[in-house]
């Protein structure tokens, strides 16, 4: 029993990191309907930002606001100048424009900052741990799990609670009656994009200190992001939340009880599954398609 709470601990903590990359994806998707296929190099770019702010002698949070500040003009700039004059475009134009974007910010990474890995420094240690009972988790995982539950429950608040969040809800449901209440639908849309690069950029400053940085760093996360979002449900920010942790969860007890080997391989069968049980997500509505 102790080392199943081990496992679940350890999985909750990874899960956050999804959830908030899954919850990035899900915002856009639901107000403007596409699928950023760059935000994990959003997310890497935020992180070395951050990074070259701190190895210049930074305060920690100037350094960190400077690294998700980044991400967030950065993705804000990319939907202005290249997907807003589209946005009547097919969905594929839009696809095939963010694997673009996210080809140039790789390549911009490895000529900007080389290949050679980093480390990202973190106050809390991964050698000293907190016990609960029998379960022994080190600093830095409470610190990961605590931090990504309250940017979690902080980003609930705000899209449930705050005037630009319920402007999003109601762009998401209908641009154009939005719109026509007054509600500034590109600004809106703009916000979001800031919203979810800070959010992926966040998940990425939370996993850099438990792995090197380098340009790719993010790539293992986003799709495990990405899982957790058809998971949970697309178009649920809910179902982003219980899909991130769900994988996380799942990976921990995969890897204990089965595998490390195959545990990343496991993303790629939960999407077959979900898609074949429930095509919509855990959370999602029902497919409607009228006649």
């Amino acid at each position: 029993m102790t080392l199943l709470l081990q496992y679940v601990v350890n999985g909750l903590a990874s899960g956050s990191l999804y959830a908030l990359v899954a919850l990035g994806i899900v915002l856009l998707y639901r107000c403007s309907r596409v699928l950023n296929f760059a935000h994990g190099d959003l997310s890497s770019v935020g992180v070395f930002l951050a990074l070259s702010a701190l190895t210049a002698g930074w305060p920690s949070p100037l350094a960190l606001a400077a690294g998700l500040g980044g991400a967030g003009i950065l993705a804000v700039s990319f939907y202005r100048v290249f997907l807003r004059p589209v946005r009547g475009g097919t969905v594929l134009g839009s696809v095939i424009a963010t694997l673009a974007f996210a080809l140039v910010l790789s390549g911009v990474q490895v000529w900007v900052w080389g290949t050679q890995t980093r480390v990202f420094p973190f106050p809390l240690s991964e050698s000293r741990v907190v016990r609960w009972g029998g379960v022994a988790v080190s600093e830095r995982t409470v610190g990961t799990l605590g931090i990504g539950m309250l940017l979690v429950a902080g980003l609930s608040v705000f899209v449930r609670k705050s005037r630009w969040g319920l402007a999003m809800r109601a762009v998401a449901q209908d641009p154009e009656a939005a719109q026509m209440v007054g509600v500034p639908a590109g600004r809106v849309l703009a916000a979001t994009w800031a919203l979810s690069g800070v959010l992926g950029a966040s998940a990425g400053v939370l996993l850099a200190p438990a792995v090197f940085v380098d340009p790719f760093m993010m790539l293992d996360p986003f799709l495990k992001g990405f899982t957790a979002a058809v998971l949970g449900g697309i178009e649920s920010l809910p179902g982003a939340v219980v899909g991130g942790f769900g994988l996380g969860v799942l990976e921990s007890l995969f890897a204990g009880y089965v595998s490390v080997r195959f545990k990343t391989t496991l993303a790629f069968g939960v999407i077959v599954a979900a898609l074949l049980v429930r095509p919509e997500g855990l959370l999602g509505r029902p497919l409607q398609r009228r006649v």
